[in-house]
């Protein structure tokens, strides 16, 4: 029998396409609405050179994290019958992320995605495909022992349930969740069995108070609301702030690891945290261990183009958490 799989990654997966802007030819400015991204309009605008990247999403860079740290992973998601979810296939097999759970959907496109990257920022044109989503039959010897859950299409809502399901029928499997733009959206009544279900919970400062509707400035507050909707941890990063986790009992703050050098681009930080500290806890770390590993990650990402060239290894990984500085450690707050 094939070794136990440590973990499930569930969402969508894509092709990105980052078409690097020139420097000089597009602006940011700031208004009433946030910060925007302008270009001239009605031109042909040149652009420095683009990138393809296969089988990327927040689930997919979770799932090659997963891979690189030496977890035996699989992947359920969805591909169109088209070239672009050929190459994904063989791309997750180069990652050696387990595909067998990759449903390829004969007559519909590929999710496919442009991503405008201007200087370290990206700003990415979505589409997702309407796929006919189905949670798979898993054998008992399928079963894994924790599931990671992220970005998926609005089309995809019932699914959900069908996940929550099958986490019922398998109590012992641990659930990551890291809900995407439409599962955030959907609330927190629609998606109350997942929340409810979920052992680690990971959102960003402004996504927290989005789900909780808690107060921007008061972490304990929004840790508090969200332990109520059911997560055993709950982690929220915040930018140059680094992280904060709390297990109900204990709290703790966790520095940035520092960069070696400017990011070069910021897609999938927050992909390698979470899977990064997901990957700490199903390897029996504690959460102080496993809020050491994961800034490490993130750091790395950073510094190469997309969400997976500058994902790590064990190895790699353990290598720079010796050579951290002695205040490169997690504090109560």
């Amino acid at each position: 029998m094939a070794d136990q799989l440590d973990v499930i990654s569930i969402g969508d997966i894509v092709t990105d396409a980052f078409i690097k802007l020139e420097d000089d030819k597009a602006v940011t400015y700031q208004n009433d609405q946030g910060k925007w991204l302008a270009m001239p309009f009605g031109t042909k605008l040149p652009y420095d050179h683009v990138e393809i990247l296969d089988a990327v999403g927040n689930a997919a860079n979770a799932a090659v994290a997963f891979a690189r740290l030496g977890l035996n992973t699989a992947f359920v998601t969805n591909v169109g019958g088209d070239q672009a979810g050929r190459d994904m296939i063989v791309q997750l097999q180069k990652e050696k992320v387990d595909h067998r759970f990759v449903r390829i959907n004969a007559d519909k496109n590929s999710n496919y995605h442009y991503v405008l990257w201007y200087k370290e920022e990206r700003t990415i044109l979505i589409k997702h495909e309407e796929y006919d989503y189905h949670w798979p039959h898993l054998r008992p010897d399928e079963t894994p022992r924790w599931v990671y859950f992220s970005s998926i299409s609005d089309h995809a809502l019932p699914y959900h349930d069908q996940v929550a399901d099958w986490l019922d029928e398998n109590p012992d499997v641990k659930l990551a969740f890291q809900p995407g733009t439409f599962q955030m959206e959907a609330g927190i009544e629609r998606l109350k069995r997942i929340y409810a279900r979920t052992e680690v919970l990971f959102l960003n400062r402004e996504e927290a108070v989005l789900v909780s509707g808690g107060n921007y400035d008061d972490i304990h507050d929004l840790m508090n609301r969200l332990h109520v909707l059911g997560p055993k941890i709950v982690v929220i990063t915040d930018g140059p702030a680094g992280a904060y986790a709390s297990d109900g009992q204990t709290r703790l703050q966790m520095p940035l690891y520092p960069d070696p050098a400017p990011p070069k681009e910021r897609t999938g930080a927050g992909d390698a945290f979470a899977s990064t500290f997901v990957a700490a806890l199903a390897k029996g770390n504690t959460i102080e261990g496993a809020l050491q590993w994961a800034p490490i990650n993130s750091m790395n990402v950073v510094q190469e183009v997309g969400a997976q060239k500058g994902l790590l290894s064990e190895k790699q990984l353990s290598e720079l958490l010796r050579n951290s500085p002695d205040w490169y450690k997690a504090k109560p707050f």
